[in-house]
């Protein structure tokens, strides 16, 4: 396994600062395995040193077009920490290369584990209308960056925001929900749930599955981003609003 302690670095000064990063400055045939253990080091260092405390994880690459993008033939997941969670506004100027996703948010109301099946894992979880802002550490970054890159810039996680939970979303409801997404009014995306895995509630069990090989588990209270109906698209200023059949909506302020 490499020496990952200064590609750590690295990326932490690059989250810490707000600065963008070169791609060179992470190797592009890095592992996943060594770009798993980055992330997960980064995870911890932002947890010692800003108080930047993991809340959930996010899953990216639920969708055979998005797989491609990246030559990958599974998802890969990311941490979300405290900071990734926002209350509806962004200031633009703030991110770096920022992305918009319609994205549903499982929150886990007990632990959950391997042993968990699909049935399982929606009684022990709500679901909430959401949105995810991708935001990566690297310049010029979508969709340019190797699999290992992205995933040792913790799947390039940025923003969510979340939206009021529903209670007893069926499977089948699941797979049968679309969702609209509004830019001051007027419709600039819509997507399937199927293009999650098929059913969104598989991306998260094959998190649990994927969790489950490091030793490691969605905890209560977590949330998930599930991963995205739609192709990213750039993040612009205005308002936001995405609407998901039987979920509800959410909306966002760009300023």
């Amino acid at each position: 396994m490499t020496d990952t302690t200064i590609l750590v670095n690295t990326l932490y000064n690059a989250y810490n600062l707000g600065q963008a990063i070169s791609k060179e400055e992470i190797p592009k045939n890095i592992s996943k395995e060594d770009a798993y253990n980055i992330q997960h080091q980064l995870t911890d260092k932002k947890s010692a040193n800003n108080n930047d405390n993991l809340i959930g994880y996010k899953i990216s690459l639920t969708s055979e077009e998005t797989q491609h993008l990246f030559n990958s033939t599974t998802p890969l997941y990311g941490a979300l920490t405290k900071s990734s969670l926002s209350d509806g506004s962004i200031a633009l100027d703030k991110m770096l290369s920022p992305l918009i996703e319609i994205e549903l948010m499982f929150i886990a109301h007990e632990d959950l584990s391997a042993t968990d099946d699909v049935q399982s894992i929606l009684q022990k979880m709500s679901i909430a209308p959401g949105l995810e802002i991708p935001d990566s550490r690297f310049k010029d970054w979508f969709p340019k960056l190797s699999l290992g890159q992205v995933i040792a810039d913790s799947a390039v996680a940025g923003n969510v925001i979340v939206g009021e939970p529903v209670e007893e979303v069926s499977y089948k409801q699941l797979a049968n929900i679309k969702a609209d997404l509004t830019l001051n009014g007027e419709i600039i995306a819509q997507g399937p749930a199927t293009e999650v895995l098929d059913n969104p509630v598989h991306a998260v069990q094959w998190l649990i599955e994927e969790l489950a090989k490091t030793g490691r588990t969605i905890q209560k209270g977590m949330i998930i981003s599930s991963g995205t109906f739609i192709l990213p698209k750039t993040l612009r200023r205005g308002n936001y609003q995405v609407s998901f059949d039987d979920v509800g909506s959410v909306s966002l302020d760009v300023i």
